[in-house]
């Protein structure tokens, strides 16, 4: 298997990022469009205390990705026997499906079936980086993989902007309608364009389990750290988001323009990262990828315990600026990782079993946040973040180690 890492690349892939660059940006905002308003548009399907309103959103939006973290790794083996582009279809057409049936909807238990069914037709984000990392040449799989994370960034930075828009133009209804076009488009646009000279895998390879998978990996401890580094970077990220705002209308004292001064605080990163990303994956393909994963690691560590000690909202947002750079050297760097010490026959696979990681990641995060903030208030958020980064750092260090070793050689 190990000799897979030295397969010709496929001479569609520029083709092939370009469409998948906008598909994973339909996706990204598919996903973030519909989650700020999510417990208004809940809060019209019935009558709700606020304390019901909190338990309904809190489900609605995190079944998504439970659903996620369960089925990823059955959609990653049938990526590795049928294709990773029969995948891309099957999660485009899905959630356009889907997430335009939620505009139907009469009561919130209808919108959390069809939550957990979206989870069910997820994975496109994880396909495209499977179908990228085993086309691309390897020597520029970190600028490749880099350029494909800010597809997803920007879509998520912009998913908010154009959901209240639209949502404050015509209705929250009309859009999950204009999202579940848009993922439509995205499947038309996989199927005319998006090319895979896809070889399957042999029946042997076929009943690989997931230990014997492992086993045949060149740094298989260094893999699975990268696993669990996407869980912790994920929640790190998103621990902070259930007190974002309510820290920025502490900061400004209850003033006014809460809303509109909260979500540019929350796009800070998504716009630095966007800028970084593809800089970072280029550099890391020069002087290492793991080099950029630590020192982005530590840079986010030295900005997280700031953050709880800030004085006004300006501080605020350059640190969260920031972040997003500590981000750019991150996420990316890791799926930069698993495609270079993966052989590509079981690529779905290894990229499905990362993105069940990210999705338990996305559902500890905010958990984390909202526990911490009730007692130890919104600055032991990021102070208990920053433990988590440090966590991180040695982990990473650890499961780094075998790979710096062998490179200074």
């Amino acid at each position: 298997m190990s000799e897979s890492l030295t397969q010709s690349y496929d001479p569609n892939w520029r083709r092939n990022l370009k469409v998948l660059w906008f598909g994973c940006f339909m996706v990204g905002m598919g996903f973030s469009i519909i989650v700020p308003f999510m417990s208004l548009y809940i809060d019209t399907l019935g009558n709700f205390s606020q304390s019901q309103l909190s338990f309904w959103s809190g489900i609605t939006i995190s079944s998504t990705f439970l659903v996620m973290a369960l089925v990823s790794p059955i959609w990653g083996k049938l990526a590795d026997t049928k294709g990773r582009r029969l995948m891309l279809l099957r999660a485009s057409l899905g959630m356009s499906i889907i997430i335009a049936l939620m505009g139907l909807v009469s009561n919130v238990q209808q919108l959390v079936i069809l939550r957990l069914l979206q989870g069910v037709f997820s994975g496109y984000v994880s396909n495209a980086n499977a179908l990228i990392a085993t086309t691309v040449p390897k020597e520029k799989s970190g600028q490749a993989l880099g350029t494909l994370t800010t597809g997803v960034v920007s879509g998520t930075l912009l998913g908010p902007l154009f959901g209240g828009v639209i949502a404050q133009a015509f209705s929250y209804r009309v859009t999950f309608f204009i999202t579940g076009t848009l993922l439509f488009i995205v499947f038309f646009l996989t199927i005319f364009l998006v090319k895979e000279d896809f070889k399957p895998i042999s029946q042997e390879q076929r009943k690989l389990n997931i230990r014997k998978i492992f086993q045949n990996l060149p740094y298989p401890k260094l893999i699975l750290g990268m696993f669990v580094t996407t869980l912790i970077i994920q929640a790190s990220n998103n621990s902070v988001n259930p007190i974002l705002s309510l820290y920025v209308k502490q900061l400004l004292n209850n003033g006014s323009a809460v809303a509109i001064v909260s979500g540019v605080v929350a796009a800070l990163p998504g716009v630095a990262t966007l800028i970084a990303a593809p800089l970072f994956g280029r550099l890391g393909d020069k002087i290492g990828t793991q080099k950029i994963l630590i020192g982005g690691i530590i840079f986010a560590l030295i900005l997280y315990i700031p953050q709880a000690f800030v004085q006004n909202v300006w501080q605020l947002g350059l640190l969260r600026l920031l972040v997003g750079f500590s981000d750019a050297a991150m996420l990316p760097q890791v799926q930069t990782l698993l495609a270079k010490y993966s052989p590509h026959e079981v690529s779905g696979r290894i990229f499905s079993y990362n993105q069940s990681f990210q999705a338990m990641g996305n559902v500890a995060g905010p958990l984390i946040g909202s526990f911490v903030s009730s007692s130890l208030g919104y600055p032991g958020v990021f102070l208990s973040t920053s433990l988590l980064v440090l966590v991180n750092l040695i982990w990473v260090t650890i499961n780094t180690r075998e790979l710096r070793h062998d490179q200074s050689k």
